[in-house]
């Protein structure tokens, strides 16, 4: 098959490539990398900042238009696929409709069915938005309420997915948060992950829990880094001798990987049920994720055994707790790495991933003949 992925979150789809590639399909990326963290892609649609740097873009988008054709899949990463207003994606997306043969709709991040599934019928305990019954007020949350709710991205939004012709759920909240609405042609697949060649670093039995977290200012009060941050930090303080702390903030993807090795937990996604796409590559290091390990997430995977998640609720309290417990009972940490390992074997290796997308597009591609 020949397929276009278009548009980045989280190295999702530069890892879905090459495990379609390895399948023996044709793939292209087009994306902007996710901005500063700088992903592989095959064609580079980054913006410049400013009113020109948009219509350099547009520019830019309009020449590249005629390689974007003749595809047999082509899939968005979301529906604001490129760096541009919604109102302008509008007939860049009827062009890609028009020239190839399906379309997929990724269902990996922020979007409008997202927002407002969480804020008006609240599925989920806990989200980016809520809390119980409770909206969260933060910056963070309010913004994205503003920018999605009533606009053009919704209207964006809701034509792409009635359109498309699929749409992919990465996580167990976006799954919950579409399929309602199109029963028929939502479907969950996990996150691909290239699996890691590094070995579990042997640890003696008075070594301190290295503890990584990594830092997105921007978005630090949405995420709950904020949280997690101050949590340990106070665990720190409280026991130097058993935990130390090491961050990273804003800083490439291969930097980044690079400052989590030899961490043997990562604190990540306070509100989400689930581990993204970085706490799933710490896992498969070998690296704890202390984060979201809610039952649905396992559910949703038909995992009965496997439990590697240390599972947090959103409050620092909890995070300091789950922290601290760790510490004290370092024979957990041995197990746990190898049952993170284990986990994404089972569940998110690029190569068993990529088979079910191949096979999702051929049934798409099946059903046009």
């Amino acid at each position: 098959m020949k397929i276009l992925l278009l548009g980045e979150y989280s190295n999702v789809h530069a890892t879905l490539a090459r495990g379609l590639q390895n399948l023996g399909h044709e793939v292209t990326v087009v994306s902007n990398g996710d901005f500063w963290k700088d992903y592989p892609r095959d064609i580079d649609v980054s913006r410049h900042p400013g009113h020109w740097g948009g219509i350099k873009l547009m520019a830019k988008i309009f020449t590249l238009l005629p390689r974007l054709k003749g595809y047999d899949i082509v899939q968005l990463i979301n529906p604001m696929f490129l760096e541009l207003k919604a109102s302008r994606i509008f007939p860049i997306y009827r062009y890609l409709r028009s020239h190839n043969r399906k379309i997929v709709l990724g269902a990996f991040g922020m979007d409008w069915y997202w927002v407002h599934t969480c804020i008006a019928e609240k599925p989920l305990r806990y989200s980016d938005f809520n809390i119980g019954d409770q909206l969260r007020t933060n910056a963070d949350a309010l913004r994205e309420r503003e920018d999605w709710i009533g606009t053009d991205k919704e209207r964006l939004n809701r034509y792409i997915a009635t359109d498309c012709d699929a749409i992919v759920a990465g996580l167990y909240e976006y799954w919950v948060c579409y399929h309602p609405v199109f029963p028929d042609k939502t479907q969950f697949i996990p996150y691909p992950i290239e699996l890691s060649e590094h070995q579990i670093l042997s640890r003696r039995e008075n070594d301190k829990l290295r503890l990584f977290i990594g830092i997105n200012r921007s978005r630090s009060e949405y995420k709950g880094t904020d949280v997690m941050l101050a949590a340990a930090e106070e665990a720190v303080r409280d026991y130097p001798d058993l935990i130390e702390l090491r961050k990273a903030e804003s800083v490439p993807y291969a930097e980044y990987t690079r400052m989590m090795d030899g961490s043997d937990a990562i604190l990540d996604q306070l509100y989400s049920y689930t581990p993204s796409m970085n706490p799933l590559q710490a896992m498969s290091k070998g690296i704890i994720c202390i984060g979201g390990g809610e039952p649905e997430n396992y559910s949703i995977l038909g995992e009965e055994k496997l439990r590697p998640i240390v599972n947090v609720l959103p409050t620092k309290k909890n995070v300091y707790q789950a922290i601290v417990d760790l510490a004290h009972h370092p024979e957990q940490i041995s197990v746990l790495q190898k049952d993170s390992i284990e986990y994404i074997r089972k569940h998110h290796a690029s190569s068993l991933v990529a088979g079910k997308y191949e096979q999702l597009y051929k049934n798409l591609l099946t059903k046009a003949t």
